[in-house]
C-alpha cells in the first residue's frame, strides 16, 4: 500500500496546485519497471517530510491530460510543485539522496 495519495485530472488542481504546502507529484505507470523501483522511495519521502511536504502520484495511463499539460514524455517523472507552480523535476529512478536534496531546496 502506498503511503502516497493517487491524483487524478480532475482532483490535480485542487490536490497539487491549491495545496498550502510544496507537493512532490509522482507521474507513474504499472507497466513501467522503474516507476516500481522509485514507489517506495517516494513512500519514504512521503514518511519522512510528513507535515512539510504532500506526496500525491498520477497514474500517466488513466490521467493523460495532466501529463500531456505538464509534456511528461518518460516516466517515473518526479515533479515539485509550489504555490501552484512547478518549481523542479527529476527524471527516472533516482536514489533517496537525489531527490531529498532536490525537495530540500524549496522547503
Amino acid at each position: 500500500m502506498s503511503a502516497a495519495a493517487q491524483v487524478t485530472d480532475s482532483t490535480f488542481d485542487q490536490e497539487v496546485l491549491g495545496s498550502d504546502v510544496p507537493v512532490l507529484v509522482d507521474f507513474w505507470a504499472p507497466w513501467c519497471g522503474p516507476c516500481r523501483m522509485v514507489a517506495p522511495v517516494v513512500d519514504e519521502i512521503s514518511i519522512q517530510y510528513e507535515g512539510k511536504l504532500k506526496v500525491v502520484k498520477v497514474n500517466t495511463d488513466e490521467n493523460p491530460s495532466v501529463a500531456s499539460k505538464y509534456g511528461i514524455r518518460s516516466i517515473p517523472t518526479l515533479m515539485i510543485f509550489k504555490d501552484g507552480q512547478k518549481v523542479d523535476m527529476v527524471v527516472g529512478a533516482v536514489p533517496k539522496t537525489t531527490l531529498a536534496n532536490t525537495l530540500e531546496k524549496h522547503l
